[in-house]
């Protein structure tokens, strides 16, 4: 929980206050490998914090999956849509190794920002992070080549080529496991 914290702080100040309310909503979960934490069709309801691990989201086109992000220490993760607008995920969740998560559920999110200036603050920049990372993918996919988009991969996230199978890595950068496999040659 010391991770979440700190994470936090660098956002904006955070008052013992603050963190004592956080803690007191803060709920922890162990999952395995291979493991579902959020499967298609359900409503997203917690927002999760990945202490330990690495996850995989995931949708399905025409039979086949396409991975459309990775989580892993540090990081946040929601189905977006499904948690913000309160419908069915369109997207898989899964276990890429055994994880320690940290979540708050919706309402006792939603809690906090309705009672916490202070929360709000640190809830919008870090939903800026997030909306500038998922605009940088966008960009990534329209306007990079294949090579520019393993380039990007390697320096923005170099340890994750080494802890998740390449066919995901593949799918995530929209190309194929063997063009994947070519281009990384190249490094």
């Amino acid at each position: 929980m010391e991770a979440l914290f700190t994470l936090l702080s660098q956002l904006g100040p955070i008052s013992e206050d603050l963190k004592s309310a956080i803690s007191a909503r803060l709920q922890f979960v162990n999952i395995k490998r291979k493991q579902t934490a959020l499967m298609q069709g359900r409503v997203c309801d917690h927002l999760f914090f990945v202490s330990k691990g690495i996850l995989r989201a995931y949708y399905e086109k025409d039979a086949e999956e396409i991975t459309s992000w990775f989580m892993m220490e540090n990081d946040f993760f929601i189905s977006v849509l499904s948690f913000f607008r309160r419908i069915k995920s369109y997207e898989t969740i899964v276990a890429m190794e055994d994880c320690e998560l940290v979540y708050i559920s919706y309402d006792d999110l939603m809690d906090l920002y309705a009672t916490s200036l202070e929360f709000n603050i640190i809830g919008r920049k870090l939903t800026e992070y997030y909306y500038c990372k998922s605009e940088e993918r966008l960009l990534a996919m329209r306007k990079q080549t294949a090579v520019e988009r393993v380039e990007f991969l390697m320096q923005n996230s170099p340890g994750l080529i080494d802890r998740v199978p390449l066919k995901y890595i593949a799918s995530y950068l929209g190309v194929t496991r063997e063009t994947f496999s070519r281009i990384r040659a190249l490094y």
